[in-house]
């Protein structure tokens, strides 16, 4: 999720394969016209607005019940989401129950599937790798969920690799089985992954295509059947992608793509009872679902991340555009952003402040590398400020004013890059810790100075928070780093003097940690764990040994 510096030209590499691609070597004129595509990015606007649809049972079906999406830049109505009534759900919890506990693949069953889930992959990682579909994606991800091109490129580079990682042979190795010898001559047992069967996917705003497609194509490899809903704000995105994914060889009735409000969506959970939910989002919702769904639930909920810098300075301007990156990128809103930044005294006596100042003031609405912030308020976010001045000894380092001159509608946030100093002293207070720590989803962080002898006070803090996803240790002392990994628990830890908080997730695990319902996305091993269970299978086929006669009772 970190940004990519490359040109678009040469960001993917195209699979010389051309027999496995044969049916996927467009001419020039079907490449330009996108034939899996329904919309334009480029054209979508108030007076020629875009249609979402809803997929269940392998047809796509609109709805009477309309929700208008405003452009996040504009204020105009520009999107038209078909949005299942709770009266319609029906269809969902028909289409979901079909699917059997031992899910439409197994080791057992179509084994094929695998196969054809690679074929699948390969597919699709061709496609995303042609410029003209790339940049597809690219900027309609850009005009739902506003973040620099190279933010939402590398969203859709992730993506490409990931389904690059799944090709071929890959799917049907992510079921590799075990065996152990048994205790008498034809005995032997034998662990399997194991499917859930139905399942449901609930995917946020800030990535559109990046996190639904990892987590869906999970599930599919392992055999589930899945129900996606993504944020409507932006489902066009994913609505588009599963398009291409049926030019691709995906089955029609293989996936259903449901929009609606949360109130329904709750609703189809508790009546089509999948055998586990995959929950991405805020926290508040996470927790209730886990209740409601009686925790057959993985989640991979928000994250209050935080930055260690360690005593040894090194690399002023490669950590301070860095700790920028990390904190104001898609005007921080990831939920693996930069929230609380330690940094040691040593740091303090440097530029490193004044840098971030400089870095954070040169992101311009322009060019998106700061916008509008989908899920706080302007004056949330200024209220919040507001309050951690208050605490004594804290101070606005830069930022804390509205956006100029621009028409993103009030009902988001629009901030200059903040950041606010609160001493340790005062964020280790009980009155002030739970405000300290409270995330706000926009382009806003804490920072916060420690001298060598409270490193024991820093590794409390960070032991007191409630989420645990990222985190970055940056110094190269192996000391240090060894203390402070040793006594923190953060799923995903950068370690090192490039150490960051966000990165991208196709190439290694990101997840939180510490929690028994934490999911995990992106590598073999988050699929494993989220989309697969352990079934063991005991061969005992004989043979009785000979003379063998009935025991006595025990």
């Amino acid at each position: 999720m970190f940004k990519l510096l490359v040109s678009r030209a040469s960001k993917i590499s195209i699979s010389r394969n051309h027999n496995a691609f044969a049916s996927f070597t467009f001419s020039s004129r079907c490449v330009h016209s996108l034939p899996f595509a329904t919309v334009e990015a480029e054209e979508i606007s108030g007076s020629r607005p875009a249609e979402v649809l809803n997929l269940v049972q392998g047809k796509w079906v609109g709805s009477s019940n309309l929700n208008t999406v405003v452009d996040p830049l504009n204020g105009d109505s520009f999107i038209k989401v078909a949005e299942v009534a709770e009266t319609d759900i029906q269809p969902f919890v028909k289409s979901l129950s079909s699917c059997p506990k031992h899910g439409v693949h197994n080791p057992f069953k179509a084994p094929e599937r695998y196969l054809m889930f690679g074929e699948i992959s390969a597919k699709a990682a061709h496609m995303l790798s042609l410029p003209k579909v790339s940049d597809f994606f690219t900027r309609l991800i850009q005009r739902v969920s506003p973040k620099s091109y190279q933010q939402a490129f590398a969203e859709v580079y992730v993506t490409q690799k990931f389904l690059e990682n799944f090709c071929g042979d890959q799917v049907r190795f992510l079921a590799r089985s075990f065996g152990v010898p048994g205790n008498h001559l034809g005995q032997q047992s034998h662990g399997f992954r194991w499917p859930y069967g139905p399942v449901a996917i609930i995917t946020p705003f800030n990535f559109p295509l990046e996190i639904p497609v990892l987590q869906l194509m999970g599930a599919l490899y392992m055999g589930n059947k899945p129900v996606l809903k993504v944020d409507s704000k932006v489902s066009i995105v994913m609505e588009q992608m599963l398009r291409l994914l049926h030019t691709c060889g995906l089955p029609v009735e293989d996936v259903d793509f449901i929009n609606s409000d949360g109130k329904t969506m709750n609703k189809l959970l508790l009546e089509a009872n999948p055998r586990m939910t995959l929950f991405t989002g805020s926290s508040r919702v996470a927790e209730k679902l886990a209740v409601d769904l009686k925790g057959r639930v993985k989640l991979e909920d928000a994250g209050f991340d935080w930055k260690i810098l360690g005593p040894d300075v090194n690399q002023e301007d490669y950590v301070a555009w860095v700790c920028d990156q990390d904190a104001y990128a898609c005007s921080g809103q990831k939920c693996s952003a930069q929230s609380l930044l330690f940094m040691h005294e040593n740091w303090s006596k440097t530029s490193l402040l004044s840098k971030l100042k400089d870095l954070a003031e040169r992101r311009k609405l322009a060019d998106l590398t700061i916008g509008p912030v989908l899920t706080v308020t302007t004056d949330s976010m200024l209220e919040h400020i507001n309050k951690l001045l208050e605490i004594p000894g804290s101070k606005l380092l830069f930022g804390g004013q509205p956006l100029e001159d621009h028409s993103i509608p009030s009902i988001y946030g629009a901030i200059k890059p903040t950041a606010v100093y609160v001493p340790l002293e005062e964020i280790m207070k009980n009155k002030n810790f739970e405000l300290v720590t409270k995330e706000i989803f926009g382009p806003f962080q804490v920072i916060t100075e420690y001298k060598s002898s409270q490193l024991s006070v820093v590794l409390d803090a960070v032991e007191r928070m409630h989420n645990h996803l990222t985190a970055a240790v940056v110094s190269n002392d192996p000391l240090f780093l060894q203390e402070v990994i040793g006594q923190s628990v953060n799923g995903t830890t950068y370690a090192g003097l490039r150490a960051r908080t966000t990165g991208a997730p196709q190439n290694h695990w990101f997840g939180p940690a510490g929690d028994a319902r934490g999911a995990g996305i992106g590598t073999p091993e988050a699929i494993k764990l989220v989309w697969s269970c352990h079934r063991e299978i005991i061969y005992d086929v004989g043979p009785v040994p000979k003379n063998w006669e009935i025991p006595p009772s025990t």
